[in-house]
């Protein structure tokens, strides 16, 4: 009930008011109840129901984005469930209302391996989701033909099986955040307007400015390609100089080359094809090539992939089991009938992808070029010896020969600040980053110490950069150095025996915020690596095997462990 005072005020202004005036005031109170009829019906609403949020990673990234978001949806008032999809019950996915996904994509177009189970369960099985709400974000890279493959698959077949998107698939390139940011605005908006209640969105994030569709082209001149590996050894690993005008890149970036496909190997293609004119001119992605020079330059001839050799069978009218093969091996063995039949093989082939490679310079230290490390990929197929078409190409360039590349960025692969400490490990062509590192440190005198671990299988054949890494050590820019020659003793030693070895001074450098970063081969070193990291953590820091790995998953967050594994 009003006071009288106030009754009085409002019967004096309203006695005498015409019917506009009394409608602008009925506005104006109507504006003043909104938020406490907002707030009554709040208390009366339900809260949305869960949101799953899963993940599909292989690097990392997807999980990180998953993890941000989830938090981002429990800030906004949303029951936000975080999941892997190694670790999600795939009966659940019945139950689920709302289903957000984010996954990359590896290899010939498939999922991670954390993802691969739920992958194959919604394509193999016949099950019905009709009141599944969902949305993908696809993570991955448009220098692969096969970009998003994995996150465009399990978008159209949740769509298939009966779910209804909340938001259209979102592709994101390496350079993901803003786009990843801007789906994940849109999937709040939606699920408010979806939700009864209220819904804390806050102000919706800004389109991000796109950015210029490809990355820029570089051509530079090889100015030094040598063999690192010494007379004796069973490999060959290259450290291939480029200089280039206006190159611009950071420590922890990549380059990407396209490879050349060997005159010999086409020439071999050509004389299966059924008498096809090599000077042919062909179509081929709005420009026009020969037959050569599509086969040398822009088509991948070499270990097809699955879907390829689906494509070549249903062509040639021929039953091939599901093995790699190459584009020869192909002809050999299930020949095409003419030359015109050769014309719409062509057609179905990939493009040749680009490679990426470490890069083992420094800005500050090698201004106007690039250096990269490559090893020869050599393998046995259909009991033919074999080699890999980029490592092959690259080792074969000589010195003045054009290259063409261009830079790929790698934000979560960085040098902390100067005075930060820094563990390395990198056994192989792993070594890559770590040059970059030390001859950066070493240019601009950083004073945070430096610890590398290093193997490979012989101390005298295949100690790459020794002198470089002797130097760094006598004048003090290495302040630790530690090997692992695997196959120079009857027992092989791996650099995480050495890491064991040093372990309470490793966890010593860990708790006084050093950073620590893996290169190399993924499978099994990355993993191997990782669980030493874990067992260390958790003798030297008194810790639960649960506490030691929930310690590394805090350095994760907080950007002190980095991985750049291949």
């Amino acid at each position: 009930m009003l006071a009288e005072h106030k009754l009085n005020t409002l019967l004096a202004l309203t006695a005498g008011a015409s019917k506009e005036e009394l409608a602008l005031m009925q506005e104006h109170i109507g504006k003043l109840l909104a938020p406490v009829v907002t707030a009554q019906t709040a208390a009366q609403v339900p809260a949305l129901n869960k949101v799953t949020i899963a993940y599909g990673t292989e690097t990392g990234n997807s999980k990180r984005v998953a993890t941000d978001f989830a938090a981002l949806a429990k800030k906004a008032g949303i029951n936000a469930k975080l999941v892997s999809l190694d670790q999600y019950r795939l009966n659940d996915l019945l139950k689920e209302e709302y289903f957000l996904t984010v996954i990359s994509t590896q290899g010939e177009g498939e999922p991670p391996e954390a993802a691969k189970k739920f992958y194959d369960h919604i394509h193999h099985n016949g099950f019905k989701l009709e009141k599944l709400k969902y949305s993908v974000l696809a993570l991955g890279d448009t220098s692969y033909p096969l970009f998003c493959k994995a996150g465009e698959d399990v978008d159209e077949q949740l769509l298939k099986l009966g779910g209804s998107r909340i938001a259209d698939i979102q592709k994101c390139d390496v350079e993901f955040d803003d786009d990843a940011n801007l789906w994940f605005s849109t999937i709040l908006k939606k699920l408010g307007e979806n939700k009864t209640g209220p819904l804390a969105t806050g102000t919706p994030a800004a389109p991000a400015e796109k950015k210029p569709a490809g990355k820029k082209a570089y051509t530079g001149s090889i100015l030094a390609n040598i063999n690192l590996n010494d007379r004796g050894s069973n490999k060959e690993t290259w450290h291939i100089e480029i200089a280039a005008d206006n190159i611009e890149y950071e420590c922890g970036d990549s380059i990407g080359i396209v490879p050349e496909n060997a005159t010999p190997f086409v020439e071999k293609i050509l004389s299966l094809s059924r008498g096809i004119n090599a000077g042919k001119q062909l179509q081929y992605k709005n420009e026009t090539f020969t037959v050569f020079d599509l086969l040398k330059y822009k088509l991948n001839i070499s270990h097809l992939i699955t879907a390829v050799i689906k494509r070549y069978a249903a062509i040639a009218g021929a039953e091939i089991s599901e093995t790699k093969m190459d584009l020869a091996d192909l002809l050999k063995a299930y020949p095409v009938k003419d030359a015109a039949q050769f014309e719409e093989v062509l057609a179905v082939l990939n493009p040749i992808a680009p490679r990426l490679y470490t890069l083992a310079s420094s800005p500050a230290a090698h201004s106007g070029e690039v250096h990269v490390i490559v090893a020869k990929d050599v393998f046995t197929a259909n009991e033919e010896m074999k080699y890999g078409v980029c490592s092959a190409f690259l080792g074969s360039q000589k010195v003045d020969s054009p290259l063409k590349f261009f830079v790929q960025k790698n934000k979560r692969f960085r040098l902390p600040a100067s005075d930060k400490d820094i563990i390395m490990i990198g056994p192989g062509t792993g070594i890559a980053p770590y040059r970059s590192f030390l001859a950066e440190r070493d240019a601009v005198g950083a004073a945070g110490r430096n610890w590398l671990f290093f193997g490979e299988q012989h101390f005298t054949t295949d100690f790459l950069y020794q002198t470089e890494i002797q130097n760094w050590f006598v004048t003090g820019v290495l302040t630790k150095v530690n090997l692992a020659f695997s196959r120079d003793q009857p027992e092989k030693i791996y650099v995480q025996h050495r890491m064991w070895e040093h372990g309470a001074e490793l966890y010593n450098w860990i708790q006084s915020g050093a950073y620590i970063y893996l290169c190399g081969k993924k499978d099994p070193m990355s993993v191997d690596v990782e669980h030493t990291l874990v067992e260390i953590i958790e003798k030297y820091g008194e810790k639960t095997t649960e506490e030691a790995k929930e310690y590394f998953l805090q350095m994760e967050n907080e950007g002190r462990y980095a991985e750049d594994v291949y």
